[in-house]
């Protein structure tokens, strides 16, 4: 039987008390600087809580206050709205607002934004739930291989000396003795190399692309239930080892267990009360009427958008959204054009307003070994995989910002993006030779950061191309 969810989400205890300072001091664990920015999310997150801890009839009046970022790109605008989505455990969609295009041009509908958060939702709820019954599924699994490697045996003669019932009764314990010394066996890997016979679910479906008054939209379509029998239905068996079946039937199990129904209806709720969608690059589609060209169609984005934002109620294979509650954070670098070219009634649904600054070298060096996925620290695990300690000194961190600074006031400003660059070209004989010498301890110091990189930094043109 399926296990019924509630239809509404659950609301994060954890995230209750937290309070807007605590949160922006979550968010330092893994952006550096930009404590701006992390007030007004912070702010904004702690407002969700405070709504929802009102009547309905008093926060259904209280809309999300948006904010709209404005910084160059590598600066952490991304980063600070993902993290914040993970914080609060909120379903969180980047997409870039290049890519849509007003009615009658090629490009995505603007509602698809909505709907691949709600996909987005819908996959968060169904692996929050199927953690929570995956121990009942790995227990009901682990009776259907017991049965695959124990078929039942077929009755003997009853012994003359035995009555039936005393017969039943020692068959009945001789199987379970042995059925019990088979579980052990299966869970101490002893029959990890026998095969069994199950089976699996197709799983092929067709693909398929509708045209709609409103463009090209790719559409999931439940071919399931148009055609019955035809998709969806289809099994073969196939011969797999023990720990290949153990895989397909806990999917199996765990769809079977997990109401396919009511993951949509608390997904869909979640979405409409706690989603963040992100717009990045929104300063790409500002302009005004009276342009040519390419141009012509940036007000018809920007138009389109708004609905969106305004709120309005999206159609999805999940149900109806309504988008009322969405935290939107919209980020552009603002270089060419200004947040004053947006249509008016754009930028007056995005009323909170916060410049990032742009990064220093002591704000690279931070980066480099301050948050909690540090470059260096990912550079280090990864070549420890190979036996290879690898450590950095103060003045070759120091270094590499300087160089990913020069860099970047030279050609094109990409923030900390510029930094894994860098490291690539400083680890670059490390990283090729991984294992070869075998285990061993690497210092990298200032002379050796200069040595692969000073001569790239002086060549403009070269550095151009490379860093």
């Amino acid at each position: 039987m399926p296990i019924q969810l509630p239809a509404s989400s659950e609301e994060l205890a954890s995230l209750d008390r937290l309070s807007p300072r605590e949160i922006v001091a979550e968010l330092d664990r893994h952006v550096v600087g930009q404590a701006a920015a992390k007030k007004a999310v912070a702010i904004a997150l702690r407002n969700r809580i405070r709504r929802q801890r009102l009547s309905p009839e008093v926060s259904a009046e209280i809309t999300p206050k948006n904010i709209l970022m404005i910084g160059p790109t590598g600066v952490g605008k991304t980063e600070i709205a993902r993290r914040l989505a993970r914080l609060s455990s909120s379903p969180f969609l980047k997409v870039e607002a290049s890519k849509f295009t007003e009615v009658g041009y090629v490009g995505r509908d603007v509602e698809s934004m909505i709907r691949d958060l709600t996909e987005s939702a819908v996959d968060m709820v169904r692996r929050e739930k199927q953690a929570e019954v995956h121990r009942q599924a790995e227990a009901n699994v682990e009776e259907q291989l017991l049965d695959l490697l124990l078929p039942p045996t077929p009755a003997r003669p009853s012994s003359t000396l035995d009555s039936p019932a005393d017969e039943a009764a020692r068959a009945a314990e001789q199987s379970r003795s042995t059925r019990e010394k088979l579980r052990g066996q299966l869970r101490s890997g002893a029959l990890d190399a026998r095969s069994v016979e199950i089976e699996v679910r197709e799983k092929s479906f067709p693909g398929f692309q509708i045209l709609s008054s409103q463009g090209v939209e790719e559409m999931d379509i439940n071919v399931k239930d148009m055609l019955p029998g035809l998709f969806g239905n289809k099994t073969k068996r196939r011969r797999l080892t023990i720990p290949e079946a153990r895989a397909a039937l806990v999917q199996e199990e765990l769809s079977r267990l997990v109401d396919a129904e009511q993951v949509a209806r608390a997904a869909v709720e979640r979405v409409q009360s706690s989603g963040i969608l992100f717009i990045d690059e929104i300063d790409k589609i500002a302009g005004r009427e009276g342009s040519h060209g390419p141009d012509v169609s940036r007000e018809g984005v920007q138009r389109d958008i708004l609905p969106i934002v305004e709120g309005t109620t999206v159609s999805t294979k999940y149900g109806p959204v309504r988008t009322d509650h969405i935290l939107f954070i919209a980020a552009g670098a603002f270089h060419v054009s200004k947040p004053a070219d947006l249509i008016p009634e754009l930028q007056g649904r995005f009323p909170i307003r916060v410049e990032l600054e742009a990064l220093t070298e002591q704000d690279l060096v931070r980066i480099l070994t301050e948050p909690r996925s540090a470059l260096l620290g990912q550079y280090q695990a990864l070549l420890s995989t190979e036996g290879l300690a690898l450590t950095f000194t103060e003045e070759a961190v120091r270094e590499m910002a300087r160089f990913a600074m020069e860099v970047n006031e030279a050609t094109e400003n990409i923030g900390a993006r510029r930094l894994a660059t860098i490291l690539e070209t400083v680890l670059e004989d490390l990283s090729f030779e991984g294992p070869e010498k075998g285990e061993r301890t690497v210092r990298i110091d200032g002379d050796e950061v200069r040595r692969r990189l000073a001569a790239l930094v002086r060549d403009q043109d070269l550095s151009r191309f490379i860093l």
